[in-house]
């Protein structure tokens, strides 16, 4: 009987350690892709923050044309307030209404600045002035980055939440306090890319018809 004891107690332990180690595997695999989407959602607040740094000299540069549209600026600065009046903390991640929130704001602010571009076009003269060339070529590749990290945002968290929800990943992830993390989604239209070009005022004439022949 002691034999027997001594044999059951060594598998019983074998079996803990490899249970324990199989445990600790799958809680520092889990640790590890949360640990990239917040990564992450760094590049993507880096991003954000950026375009909202752009905005104070845009606005400056714009407010110099005469007889600029003062309502357009408005919801321009309105739209950045209210982007900066959100803390863009990593819980945000794992809070779906915050950051439902966060993005709409940041949509917001996305709309302003396109219809300010558009009615920048009524200005060539402010269009002609270095500093507003400057700003449009940092605001145009500020916007292409930020869709770059959102998509690379939504990548990384799409692997994480497939981790999150498999088997027996999703009962160590409840033990420990893991969440499912928040997607970016495209906005209505978003299959049109913005209309933050800075091409304003030009256009290629249509080739002209030749007329006929008369005999």
């Amino acid at each position: 009987m002691g034999k027997l004891a001594l044999g059951c107690g060594a598998v019983l332990l074998v079996l803990v350690i490899i249970v324990g180690l199989s445990f600790a595997g799958t809680y520092n695999n889990l640790n590890r892709k949360n640990q990239a989407v917040l990564a992450q959602w760094s590049q993507v607040e880096n991003v954000y923050q950026r375009r909202a740094d752009l905005i104070p000299n845009l606005v400056s540069t714009v407010q110099g044309a005469a007889n600029f549209e003062k309502t357009t600026l408005t919801e321009v600065v309105e739209a950045r307030s209210k982007v900066s009046s959100i803390q863009a903390t990593p819980e945000l991640v794992n809070d779906p209404q915050a950051f439902a929130k966060f993005e709409q704001a940041q949509g917001q602010l996305t709309s302003a600045l396109s219809r300010l571009m558009v009615v920048v076009e009524r200005y060539p003269e402010l269009r002609a002035t270095q500093n507003f060339r400057d700003l449009q070529a940092q605001l145009e590749g500020t916007e292409n980055r930020i869709a770059v990290e959102r998509m690379r945002f939504n990548e990384t968290a799409q692997d994480y939440n497939t981790t999150f929800h498999s088997f027996p990943t999703n009962m160590i992830a409840g033990i420990f306090g893991f969440k499912e993390k928040a997607y970016f989604h495209a906005q209505a239209g978003a299959e049109t890319a913005p209309k933050v070009n800075f091409n304003f005022g030009t256009s290629t004439a249509a080739p002209a018809t030749a007329a006929p022949a008369t005999s």
